[in-house]
């Protein structure tokens, strides 16, 4: 018994050898892909197509993107199923990520399925596909025709739940997981519908349904109950010990409390645990409006809409708190670096000038206003800058080499003579040493009178 004396019947067309062999291999290999390959083919050829398409759907319970697998099975189903030939259609174009396909062959598929299960479980994954493509309101249909049957997996409540959620509909949620409930009295049901309850003030119902004890004390402090809430805190203080979420309700009492230091402390600890969560600079920005910091509060509002990706909401705040304060460099920094990234140019050197005046040794505004500079055309000031940047690094040979060619473009010879020098004297066995030796031969041999500067010019008009 062995791979190539199948390989050989099947070579010589005894493909009912071949078969029983490959069969024989399969039973002592059931997870080689290759051999489930080799079934479904010698299937085909000896016309077992229900035992072909048994193996092409083996092959993909273990390989759900192996797309060979689903172009036997429409060959298959094509004038015998035709549920199954576009079920495995549809499975085809998602995972091709032709979703607009898929959704159109699950909607055929749908209208030949007879049974119950096939209608479920096709407008399960139409529904999937639907929210996919960002047609919520068409996935919470298919997911309400599926609640119709009766008979419904705990799955579908949550993801309309979910949906509704996003639609603003938190009623229509709660009612939802409620329905959930009556038939799945477990934990992801429970504890989803304590959440909504929350978020919908509702925190008595929340206190009914949850078993979560963070859960309880989120609900105690919103009805107000501080003290059995505390005495909650203390009792699982060293159960939650490295649970974040422990620290963001402990953060809450005491800033329920007033006791604004502590709350931040606790903020600390819950950023030591989540790192970069929109929530730490959330709690922080409440927690120094709380404390007449209105600076803190902008700097806290701005990271956390940096966070979620709402950058120009970000730089608003970063702006009012710069008004607040105009001495703070890591603020200044960050606003030039988004200003730049949003397309501002001019905004954000203006920025990088405040920053290079604070911190004239801060390498990165030099550079960036050097550039600047230079794309205006204002090579003078941009030589400014980089002879600033060569007095912090002597030996950067990038530098240098730019400071040569803004001396050479204003015409002053002695100059760029000299930092041309410098650069071949730090840079033998450069790419562009001989290029810039040959450059600086023709510059020597060269007369040139310096440039007035773009600002001179400029002056020189406004004074007659």
């Amino acid at each position: 018994m062995s791979l190539q004396l199948a390989e050989q019947y099947e070579e010589n067309e005894q493909y009912d050898k071949a078969y029983e062999e490959y069969k024989r291999l399969h039973a002592k290999n059931p997870d080689d892909l290759s051999l489930l390959e080799r079934l479904g083919h010698t299937a085909m050829v000896l016309d077992k197509k229900d035992e072909a398409a048994e193996y092409y759907s083996k092959i993909i319970e273990k390989d759900m993107t192996n797309t060979m697998a689903y172009e036997q099975l429409m060959d298959i189903y094509v004038t015998t199923d035709k549920y199954k030939y576009y079920i495995s259609r549809g499975n085809l174009h998602s995972v091709e990520h032709h979703l607009e396909h898929a959704i159109n062959d699950f909607k055929k598929a749908l209208s030949y399925a007879e049974e119950e299960k096939q209608m479920i479980t096709t407008r399960f994954v139409l529904a999937n596909l639907y929210e996919q493509t960002g047609k919520e309101m068409k996935a919470i249909d298919e997911y309400l025709k599926i609640i119709d049957h009766g008979d419904v997996p705990v799955e579908v409540y949550l993801k309309l739940a979910n949906l509704y959620v996003k639609e603003d509909a938190l009623p229509s949620a709660i009612d939802m997981l409620e329905a959930a409930k009556k038939q799945y009295d477990i934990p992801a049901v429970k504890e989803t519908l304590a959440q909504l309850y929350l978020k919908n003030n509702q925190p008595e119902k929340a206190l009914e349904v949850t078993e979560d004890e963070l859960m309880k004390i989120k609900c105690l402090l919103e009805t107000g109950e501080t003290d059995e809430a505390y005495k909650n805190i203390i009792k699982n203080e060293l159960q939650y010990q490295n649970n974040a979420q422990f620290y963001s309700v402990k953060a809450q009492y005491f800033f329920e409390k007033g006791d604004y230091d502590r709350a931040l402390d606790c903020v600390k600890q819950y950023d030591n645990l989540e790192k970069n969560s929109p929530l730490t600079y959330q709690m922080r920005a409440l927690i120094y409006e709380n404390k007449n910091d209105d600076f803190n509060a902008h700097l806290n509002w701005g990271k956390y809409n940096l966070v979620r990706k709402n950058k120009d909401v970000a730089i608003n705040e970063f702006l009012n708190a710069h008004q607040l304060n105009d001495k703070d460099t890591d603020l200044i920094s960050t606003i030039a670096m988004l200003l730049e990234e949003t397309g501002d140019n001019i905004h954000a050197v203006e920025f990088y000038e405040k920053l290079a005046k604070l911190e004239p040794t801060n390498k990165k505004s030099l550079e960036k206003l050097a550039d600047f500079r230079e794309g205006l055309g204002d090579y003078r000031m941009q030589a400014d800058y980089l002879e600033q940047l060569y007095e912090l690094d002597k030996r950067n040979t990038s530098v240098i080499k730019k400071l040569a060619i803004a001396y050479e473009k204003i015409k002053n010879k002695p100059a760029a003579t000299e930092f041309y020098t410098k650069y071949l004297e730090l840079s033998k066995g450069a790419n562009d040493y001989e290029q810039v030796k040959a450059k600086l031969a023709k510059l020597e041999n060269t007369t040139m009178e310096e440039e007035e500067g773009l600002i001179d010019k400029i002056f020189k008009m406004f004074n007659k």
